[in-house]
């Protein structure tokens, strides 16, 4: 069975969240399955590494995961318009991948989530685009035929599943980013069947 790698960083448990509703969508594909994993954040020198394998949640990301999947989506928290430094430091890892085409020509989308709704949220979807784009993937957002998109009064954007969390990170994922989230996961996980 075919699977969509969801690669994400969570510092604390938003992005992850978002990450779970697009795996539902995934699934929700006959034939498809998601893959859930997250990397490892970045320690400062002085600071103690982190574990080889996480105490809880998504296992670590692993090469063969990217050689295995029929597609895939990377989310990380905004920051500042940006994308979070573990997820970048990750990408930045990827040179084998890129030289060997790994990833070419598969379908791939990305997810985020802020403190609030200006947060950078577009701008760090377009951010996470660049290094997909880089390594021959198909780039993947949600269309405005999906209804919420025209409605939605918190996360959920054209370039990719987004999520407000609140400047307390205490906000849940509400029904219109669960099914924007989900949307984006059916999409990815159709195309890749598609092209299987």
């Amino acid at each position: 069975m075919p699977d969509v790698l969801i690669v994400y960083y969570s510092r604390n448990g938003s992005v992850a969240r978002l990450a779970r509703q697009i795996a539902r969508g995934v699934e929700e594909v006959d034939g498809m399955q998601a893959r859930l994993r997250t990397v490892p954040p970045v320690a400062a020198v002085t600071s103690t590494a982190a574990p080889p394998v996480p105490e809880s949640g998504s296992p670590y990301v692993e090469p063969r995961d990217l050689q295995e999947c029929a597609g895939v989506v990377i989310g990380s928290p905004t920051r500042f318009g940006n994308m979070a430094a573990p997820l970048k430091y990750w990408i930045d890892g990827l040179g084998g991948e890129w030289a060997s085409g790994t990833l070419v020509g598969k379908p791939a989308g990305a997810f985020t989530s802020s403190s609030t709704m200006h947060g950078g949220q577009e701008s760090t979807l377009l951010s996470m685009m660049l290094p997909l784009l880089h390594h021959g993937c198909l780039i993947t957002g949600i269309p405005f035929t999906e209804p919420k998109l025209s409605s939605t009064r918190s996360g959920g954007t054209p370039y990719g599943a987004s999520h407000v969390a609140g400047t307390g990170d205490d906000a849940p994922v509400d029904e219109d980013e669960a099914q924007l989230a989900r949307a984006l996961g059916r999409r990815i996980a159709q195309i890749a069947a598609r092209l299987a």
